[in-house]
């Protein structure tokens, strides 16, 4: 099948042709007539499969046909769960609507507001959003959904672990009931049906891949090594090799940024991009990395999704994931739209169990290479593939009710209460506190307090007056 046989028009097909795609991806093949239909859809799909263009080309070529936007109105919403996928989406809608006369813009937390609400007073047919910034758009009026004709929620199940369940439903809440709905995700777990019952009517659920699912088009590899030799082989990868362009990750912010310190003291140029970095930081390392400019573009799990650099050659996984699921959208940063790919993970003795539950999670075992000069010193047990199914999550339980909340409260504060020391009573043999506010009386010998005795007044009275 070819893009020309799922009745886009002219102008959205020389948008794909210019990007040198001719035959759509499953995802796409499935997804784009029956968003067109004007059905409600559920899509799941493996990382790198063109689930952006699935929803985007149909969404472009409906609202192509509509009526023109109103002021701070909007006729397509896509809500992503992160400003990095925010931005790739908008690229996206950007690069295939450029030959039509639509209107896209996007908005995320960490930068400043009032240029974006500038932006929404004259309308937009496509508004991609984060849920935070969208919310706090809206409250000020910034936003309405009047006009609202498509609803879009990308990476749903990334926005359930992020913990963006409120903020949907209050997005969701703020909509219209009569419109369409698209929810693409990786997966489909519990979590994820009971979020499409109150969202979707009668959705057509397509699926194109099992679950955590890794792309053949990707080169998996495990590289035993002692921990403390991790930061030189990755040196001693890139020199060797000539990698011009690497994306590694690591579990912490401050790994990542010690990392890119050790690289520049090589004379390799890297870049760190995490949750502490600025957005224009992030920005500016995402955007020289895309150019060139930096050859290693070290990140934490913040980018595991939504980061589409055509052709990236290498990932490396300088630590494993905490979530063996993310290691799935790590490695599917390579490899994407049917070109080639390598993903490369640092084991050391001490995470042996990762490796090994990544391994149950794809069923297949990663094969491992030793590069000579960095034989470990403490070996990593070899692998033996667990193929036990994994059981499902368990749905996360509801927070207590108030009145519990208040009663632990009470406990709280009756424990705090009593673990302060307690001011000392007087006895009744202390000694008095002479004309002290405390003790306004005399006390005799035995203890006992008496009246002060009053002070004369110096007054004469007359009683002849």
């Amino acid at each position: 099948m070819h893009f020309s046989d799922l009745n886009l028009c002219p102008e959205i097909n020389q948008a794909i042709k210019e990007q040198g795609y001719e035959s759509p991806t499953p995802i796409q093949e499935k997804s784009i007539p029956a968003i067109l239909a004007g059905r409600d859809v559920m899509a799941a799909a493996q990382t790198g499969t063109g689930k952006t263009a699935g929803f985007t080309l149909p969404m472009l070529e409906m609202l192509s046909k509509g009526p023109k936007v109103r002021s701070n109105q909007v006729r397509a919403l896509v809500l992503t769960p992160t400003r990095e996928l925010a931005a790739q989406v908008w690229q996206s809608v950007a690069t295939y609507s450029k030959h039509l006369s639509l209107s896209c813009q996007v908005v995320y937390g960490g930068v400043k507001i009032n240029p974006q609400m500038l932006k929404l007073r004259k309308g937009c047919d496509i508004l991609v959003a984060t849920p935070g910034r969208l919310l706090d758009l809206y409250q000020q009026n910034a936003v309405k959904f009047d006009q609202l004709e498509l609803f879009v929620l990308d990476e749903a199940d990334r926005m359930l672990d992020m913990g963006f369940i409120h903020d949907i439903k209050r997005v969701i809440k703020a909509l219209p009931e009569k419109r369409q709905n698209l929810l693409f995700s990786a997966t489909f777990s519990d979590d994820i049906r009971a979020l499409a019952k109150g969202l979707i009517n009668d959705p057509i659920e397509i699926s194109v891949a099992p679950a955590n699912t890794t792309a053949k088009t990707v080169t998996q590899w495990a590289y035993p090594v002692d921990k403390s030799k991790r930061t030189s082989l990755l040196k001693h990868l890139i020199k060797t090799n000539n990698w011009q362009q690497v994306l590694v990750f690591t579990r912490t912010k401050h790994g990542a940024n010690r990392l890119v310190r050790d690289l520049e003291k090589a004379k390799i140029n890297a870049a760190a991009i995490h949750g502490n970095k600025s957005q224009s930081a992030r920005m500016n390392a995402l955007n020289g990395f895309k150019l060139g400019d930096v050859n290693v573009l070290v990140a934490t799990d913040i980018v595991a999704r939504g980061l589409d650099i055509q052709e990236l050659p290498y990932v490396v996984n300088f630590d494993l994931p905490n979530v063996y699921e993310d290691y799935v959208h790590r490695i599917g940063r390579t490899g994407r739209a049917g070109a080639s790919g390598e993903a490369i993970s640092f084991v050391t003795a001490d995470v042996a169990a990762d490796l090994f539950g990544i391994e149950r999670l794809i069923q297949e075992v990663i094969p491992r290479k030793i590069e000579a000069g960095f034989e470990p010193q403490n070996p990593v047990p070899e692998s033996k593939l667990d193929t036990r199914p994994i059981k499902p999550k368990k749905p996360k339980k509801p927070k207590k009710p108030k009145a519990n909340a208040s009663t632990n409260d009470k406990v709280k504060a009756e424990a705090k209460a009593a673990s302060k020391p307690k001011k000392k009573q007087p006895s009744a043999q202390s000694k008095p506190q002479g004309n002290s506010t405390t003790n306004k009386g005399r006390s005799d010998k035995k203890g006992q307090t008496k009246r002060p005795k009053r002070k004369p007044n110096n007054v004469k009275f007359n009683a002849n007056k």
